[in-house]
């Protein structure tokens, strides 16, 4: 059920392309941004709700090849469910915002 919290949240915010996971603990995303490592600094300095927000992992350091996983992001899912639906909100609404901000094109 909560890798299909996460796969279901992802899968919402358009541009996001990803799998459901068979067997794993983690997602792996492809989100519509250029830099992974840009997003989440942004996220965790300047967007919050109710003065929450979350933390995750860029996806390059999980590949060898060089410059792969710049634009994913490695998503565990080991939270209880409903701190996983309220970190998975943050970090959507988060993403729609700074899609926005950023002027990235979906089409």
């Amino acid at each position: 059920l909560r890798r299909d919290i996460v796969y279901g949240l992802l899968k919402e915010v358009t541009g996001v392309v990803c799998q459901k996971p068979e067997g794993a603990f983690y997602m792996i995303a492809k989100l519509p941004i250029e830099d992974m490592d840009d997003f989440l600094t942004w996220l965790l300095t300047s967007f919050d709700i109710d003065g929450e927000t979350v933390m995750a992992a860029p996806a390059e350091g999980f590949y060898k090849t060089r410059g792969l996983g710049k634009n994913e992001l490695r998503i565990a899912y080991v939270l209880e469910e409903e701190p996983l639906r309220k970190a998975m909100k943050i970090l959507t609404e988060g993403l729609k915002k700074y899609i926005e901000l950023n002027g990235v094109s979906l089409v």
